[in-house]
């Protein structure tokens, strides 16, 4: 829910939508194409699908926990990038808090192992990732 207090707006994160609070969707704090910011939450154990994004670059930064990505262990403070078309497959060792920027917001653009080598990769889809 969006608050004015004099000319600033204030926003709660629990309004916005698995935490992506910038981007090409609503509700956010700021509708663009060019990228997406998200805060995300992930307790220890979590199971996260191996998944990529065909367009986006996501750019990462582990504020707190332990997790692997990789092969390769991450703790508090490291800055990770995953590029387009690159497998990311998550493995949160201890409660994790993450700010992800992807560059460009594409709406759509995630996708699971399954799902790339299935027919689910739809026309409409494919006619998105061909204008990037």
């Amino acid at each position: 829910m969006e608050r004015e207090s004099g000319t600033m707006k204030v926003y709660n994160i629990q309004d916005m939508v698995g935490g992506w609070y910038i981007g090409d969707f609503e509700p956010s704090i700021l509708r663009t194409r060019d990228f997406e910011v998200g805060y995300k939450i992930h307790p220890a154990g979590e199971e996260w699908d191996v998944h990529m994004h065909a367009v986006a670059t996501e750019y990462n930064l582990l504020l707190r926990g332990v997790m692997k990505i990789q092969d390769t262990v991450l703790s508090a403070g490291n800055l990770f990038v995953i590029e387009a078309g690159e497998w990311a497959d998550p493995e949160f060792l201890e409660d994790c808090e993450v700010i992800t920027v992807k560059v460009p917001s594409v709406p759509g653009d995630k996708y699971t192992k399954e799902t790339w080598d299935s027919e689910e990769v739809d026309e409409e889809t494919l006619e998105i990732l061909g204008r990037y």
